[in-house]
């Protein structure tokens, strides 16, 4: 066999292999994403029949609706929450288990087991958790402190809660990682930061951070997805989207518009939007990060 006929061969093995993936990514991600930017564009009846073509009015009256506003504006502000809260706690738990030296593993899977319930068990475990009545921890809060944390009636008070329980569901996915990468730190480094008397607030700041910035960095894009588009169950079983709207993040709109209120054509319009806005600040999150990141090998 020639070489010509041995590359061409190969070829159609390497696209053979390749197919089911194909298949896959055309059926579940790219048709339904096409699906989705054409039915935005569109007036549609209940279970999206009797379609009208109405174009960008969809979209404008989404970004005219002062709901629809306010639904950005507290997405925002629970997505700030839950990247920097989780990032923040995930940091200070993985550098405590990076310095255990007796047991570590089981602290590991101590520290990464709530990433490991679904959605909706972690949900159920919170609501039980934080109950205004009948919760654990607001009956020894109230008890201890005189603390009632009402959060049925609270709007303020659900978002924390919600963001709480957002926080401890993607705490050890975020664990994993930073440990892994604080494993990789040269011991050598350690060493010296030790016989030069460094706090471990300046170990972890001016060494272990910037050090593991890229891995960081993956976290934050990561984090940010998780908060726009994970954790509709938690609201779902929590809040579902209340009170008055405090919880009524873009996610959870988003099904309530196409299921409660039958509206595909304006449910896919706020897909749509949605995946812009998450899609821009990811662009601006990996933009910015060269100014603060470094990779192995730069100067």
């Amino acid at each position: 066999m020639s070489t010509k006929e041995s590359t061409y061969s190969s070829t159609w093995q390497a696209a053979l292999l390749l197919l089911p993936t194909i298949v896959v990514l055309v059926a579940f991600l790219y048709y339904p994403s096409v699906e989705t930017i054409r039915l935005s564009l569109y007036n549609t009846g209940v279970l999206g029949l009797h379609k009208t073509f109405v174009g960008l009015d969809n979209f404008a009256t989404l970004l005219t609706s002062p709901e629809y506003r306010h639904s950005i504006a507290v997405t925002a502000l629970f997505a700030v929450a839950v990247v920097v809260g989780t990032l923040t706690v995930s940091l200070f738990v993985a550098t405590l288990l990076y310095e255990v030296t007796t047991g570590q593993a089981a602290y590991l899977v101590a520290a990464i087991w709530p990433y490991a319930l679904p959605p909706a068990v972690a949900g159920t475990i919170l609501l039980f958790l934080f109950h205004p009545t009948l919760g654990v921890i607001t009956y020894f809060l109230h008890d201890l402190f005189g603390i009632t944390l009402d959060w049925f009636t609270n709007g303020t008070l659900a978002l924390v809660i919600v963001a709480i329980a957002a926080i401890w569901k993607q705490l050890g996915y975020n664990i994993i990682f930073i440990l892994a990468a604080l494993n990789n730190v040269p011991e050598t480094l350690n060493e010296a930061a030790k016989l030069d008397g460094v706090s471990r607030f300046q170990l972890v700041t001016r060494v272990y951070i910037p050090l593991i910035s890229p891995t960081l960095l993956f976290l934050v894009v990561m984090d940010t997805i998780y908060a726009f588009f994970s954790t509709f169950s938690l609201v779902d079983l929590m809040t579902h989207g209340g009170p008055n709207g405090a919880t009524n993040f873009l996610i959870f709109k988003l099904y309530r518009d196409a299921f409660e209120f039958s509206n595909p054509g304006l449910a896919s319009a706020e897909s749509v939007i949605l995946f812009g806005i998450v899609g821009v600040l990811t662009y601006a999150q990996l933009r910015l990060s060269d100014r603060y990141v470094q990779y192995g090998g730069n100067s």
